[in-house]
């Protein structure tokens, strides 16, 4: 079995063990180092995919010591101990989630690689309700009618944004891959808005970390709701902010419970996203407090530093994603701030307004216990148009739905602008926002344009790649929409002349390119005026020839 198929059964979860005589709790065993690992940094292949691997050498993030997979040799001497159950193990934290006893626990901790170990939490209480919007409901709020009717009831929430003059830009999410975090997706594989990703296969991976497995279309709507803000795409009907992109749909809340396991569970989540090549996160989670008897978080705790899933956060942040989070629904509470993570710092935390441009009453506030503005950018999150389980076009409120809608828009500015960085991204946002030049801690830096961001965007200058070269030959964004890509050389056709040839998929020769030595990793490609399929792009210079497939959509 491969690196990758290992990491995957593992992160799956494994069969559970014969019945402790404890209380089985789930606890995050930390390790002391990473020492006998098989795996390196400058052979990232092993653990990380082509598209993960290039999207951190085009921002110029190198492959740490942290992104190392955890040693199997130390979770073999976990799973040696009778009882324990190894749920998922975490690159980032060199830890391993593990599900035992205290009695159990006590032998693990005695383990000499173990540096220590957390309880996250102490079993669910039946009925307890989970950190989440109002469910969709007809709002009695005033909001804006729709005047393009290709976008049905989604036309306030898209304009507000800009997220319709980036459509008719040409921008709706090709190329991109998007996660979302949530609860559950039923009927998203049946409802007619979200059809078109699954009969054009753009959800590429499922992931379900609270029950074990890949079915996601289970548990809570409120995912199904999320992900249509994005890729919903109807006529007539309904249209999400990026509804063109690629997705992977990853439950990690559990809806039955609040639990500090989910905070795992939503960093479990980010390192797949990671290690599978995602381009942003879209999470409309939030933790505050928990079932008893385990301990809330504090305002204290909003450092970006302390909670668990804000320091996920910021690691995938670290890793080249854009993450986008809800900043929360605690503003008319006694609360009243941000939820983790929306704490972490280089993401976008996203508060909601109403078609009018007000601050919803629901939204959380900002500052960060550091004292960061918060939220960072606001979208439309009253009365916004969402899709059920039933495949209804109903009118929800909560930051929940402000939150996909904006990283949707987000997706679309880093199609337009691939050489840039997430932050670069982040930054283009924010500076051209309605409050750009005076952030506040209640809309943040306002509600974005993309026009303006576009603009914006284009006067930046890409990150200087880092770390080696791969060892074969990579293009991106692949699928393609407009067959603009860019190829990431090999170091030994980087200063050769090439000659490009796409291939279909009968073995006809489409289109012939040569290319003048590039003298760096990364050079243009036009293969715009593709017909639909996928082909082989051959790349033959000094006497050497690699080839790799893609998609044009």
């Amino acid at each position: 079995m491969g690196a990758l198929a290992l990491a995957a059964a593992v992160l799956l979860g494994e069969a559970a063990p014969a019945r402790a005589q404890g209380l089985v709790r789930r606890h995050l065993v930390y390790f002391r180092d990473k020492a006998g690992t098989p795996y390196r940094v400058d052979q990232p292949e092993a653990f990380l995919s082509a598209r993960a691997v290039a999207r951190r050498q085009r921002q110029g993030i190198a492959v740490a010591p942290r992104d190392l997979p955890v040693s199997p040799a130390y979770l073999a001497q976990v799973r040696a101990v009778p009882g324990a159950q190894i749920v998922y193990p975490s690159r980032w934290l060199n830890a391993v989630l593990v599900a035992c006893d205290s009695a159990v626990l006590a032998r693990v901790q005695a383990l000499p690689a173990v540096r220590q170990a957390t309880t996250l939490g102490r079993g669910p209480r039946p009925g307890a309700p989970a950190w989440a919007p109002a469910p969709p409901q007809t709002s009695q709020q005033t909001y804006v009618v729709g005047t393009r009717p290709d976008y049905g009831r989604t036309f306030a929430q898209d304009q507000l944004i800009g997220a319709v003059a980036m459509h008719d830009a040409g921008y709706r999410g090709e190329g991109m891959q998007i996660a979302v975090f949530d609860g559950g997706f039923p009927g998203a594989n049946a409802v007619a808005p979200l059809q078109p990703l699954f009969a054009q296969q753009r959800v590429l991976g499922t992931r379900n970390f609270v029950d074990g497995g890949r079915q996601v279309y289970v548990r809570s709507s409120h995912g199904t709701n999320c992900l249509s803000l994005i890729g919903g795409a109807q006529a007539g009907v309904f249209v999400g902010t990026a509804p063109n992109a690629s997705f992977h749909l990853c439950i990690t809340e559990d809806t039955g419970s609040e639990r500090p396991v989910e905070e795992a569970n939503w960093l479990a989540a980010a390192e797949y996203a990671d290690s599978v090549g995602v381009d942003v996160i879209s999470s409309s989670l939030g933790y505050t407090s928990f079932d008893p008897p385990a301990a809330p978080h504090t305002y204290a705790d909003l450092d970006g530093r302390t909670a668990l899933g804000s320091r996920a956060a910021a690691l995938a942040a670290r890793a080249g994603m854009l993450v986008v989070s809800a900043a929360g629904n605690e503003g008319a509470n006694n609360w009243r701030y941000v939820a983790v993570p929306a704490d972490a710092d280089s993401i976008i935390s996203v508060g909601a307004v109403d078609s009018l441009r007000f601050h919803a009453s629901f939204s959380s506030y900002g500052p960060t216990a550091d004292g960061r503005i918060k939220p960072t950018l606001s979208a439309m999150g009253v009365a916004s148009a969402v899709v059920t389980a039933s495949g209804a076009v109903v009118r929800g409120n909560g930051t929940s739905y402000a939150c996909p809608e904006l990283a949707g828009l987000a997706a679309g500015l880093w199609q337009a602008h691939p050489r840039l960085s997430a932050q670069q991204i982040i930054l283009a946002l924010t500076r051209t926002a309605s409050q750009g030049g005076a952030p506040d801690n209640v809309l943040g830096y306002g509600i974005p344009d993309f026009a303006a961001a576009d603009t914006y965007a284009a006067t930046l200058v890409p990150p200087v790649p880092l770390g080696p070269a791969p060892a074969r030959l990579q293009l991106y964004p692949n699928p393609t929409h407009t067959g603009q890509l860019l190829l990431v050389l090999p170091k030994e056709l980087q200063d050769k002349a090439l000659e490009v040839r796409i291939v279909d998929a009968r073995g006809a020769v489409v289109r012939r390119v040569a290319l003048a030595p590039a003298g760096a990793q990364e050079v243009a490609l036009d293969a715009g005026g593709l017909a639909k399929g996928t082909y082989l792009c051959e790349v033959r210079g000094g006497g050497q020839q690699q080839a790799v497939r893609f998609v044009q959509q």
